[in-house]
């Protein structure tokens, strides 16, 4: 999971459940979660190639974005096609999100394995609209979606798979003509993120830093949504960890900047060689956050672990159930 949207967004910068990939027969079409709200159409929504305007509401939605159908299905839609990265479950629709689908047929799944979306495929499954928010779209690659269907890439003013779940869910809501639904949605959850932060107080004297072994250690920075979430809940980066990541989503340190892992707690999405790993290495097991055991350490093949990468506001409820305990400990 961690290692293909790592990679993904290498190749544009600078892994998981199965499904059908043959497009469904025509006659297949998404459930419509109701009535779009009054003057929702047209509507133009900016990202990172300028601007697309939905001129009605879309009844055959394709995902080339990773993480956009949480949101799609929080405000009744089905989407015809998703882009799965978790290759875990069928459809690419998670253990959280399977009560919103329902009776829908699943959806059909397309593969992006650092190649760019299916252009075939997924003209033949005709869409009306398509949403690439969680992405690394290049212009050459939105281009020719465009001349497909309204395609709304990545914002502008986040880094490639960079943008935040309120954000997402919003331009979603934008899409499908549910603008203030959305808005609801993501109140609920903030209110659920300041429930957990008033509770915690020594979560706002603490600093964090979630990390995965990856060429080393990848350490994740202030511009990744895994991040902005600890920071929701009162944690800081540590100052000088975010200048070394500077405005990228994460980097892989060095052995010599170990040492900047050594704050309040420390969250590995931990893969079935990690333990050893920490174990093994003479620098980190030196460190304070490991002798006094203030690291968390998440199996990221688990439902538990796709959560902490996969934040929505259908993820929201089922991750913090688990990850606020565990934080809360830490800092004990």
């Amino acid at each position: 999971m961690i290692r293909y949207l790592l990679a993904a967004c290498l190749l544009l910068l600078a892994a998981c459940g199965s499904g059908s990939t043959t497009p469904p027969p025509p006659a297949a079409a998404p459930q419509s979660g109701g009535t779009p709200e009054a003057a929702a159409f047209p509507v133009t929504i900016d990202h990172k190639y300028g601007s697309t305007t939905i001129k009605a509401e879309p009844k055959r939605i394709v995902l080339v974005g990773l993480m956009e159908q949480d949101a799609l299905l929080a405000l009744g839609v089905v989407p015809v096609a998703t882009t799965d990265w978790l290759k875990k479950h069928e459809g690419a629709i998670a253990p959280w999100a399977t009560a919103k689908l329902g009776s829908a047929p699943k959806p059909t799944v397309l593969v992006d394995e650092g190649s760019g979306p299916q252009m075939e495929k997924i003209a033949a499954l005709r869409p009306d609209a398509i949403i690439g928010l969680y992405s690394g779209l290049t212009q050459e690659q939105y281009d020719k979606l465009s001349k497909i269907a309204p395609t709304v890439a990545q914002p502008k003013q986040f880094p490639d798979y960079g943008i935040g779940w309120q954000e997402m869910t919003r331009k979603v809501g934008q899409v499908v003509g549910k603008p203030a639904q959305a808005d609801k949605l993501i109140a609920e959850s903030e209110a659920l993120i300041a429930k957990a932060r008033k509770e915690n107080p020594k979560f706002e004297q603490s600093t964090a830093v979630i990390a995965t072994t990856w060429e080393g250690y990848f350490v994740y920075g202030s511009n990744d949504p895994r991040t902005r979430l600890l920071h929701s809940l009162g944690f800081k980066s540590p100052e000088q960890l975010d200048k070394v990541i500077g405005d990228k989503f994460g980097i892989s340190i060095s052995k010599e900047q170990t040492e900047m892992l050594d704050q309040d707690v420390v969250i590995w999405l931990a893969g079935p060689q990690t333990k050893e790993a920490l174990a093994k290495d003479p620098v980190y097991s030196s460190l304070k956050v490991a002798k006094e055991k203030r690291d968390i350490l998440i199996d990221e093949a688990s439902d538990y672990g796709s959560s902490v990468s996969f934040i929505s506001v259908l993820s929201l409820p089922f991750l913090l159930e688990k990850y606020v305990p565990q934080l809360a400990a830490a800092v004990k």
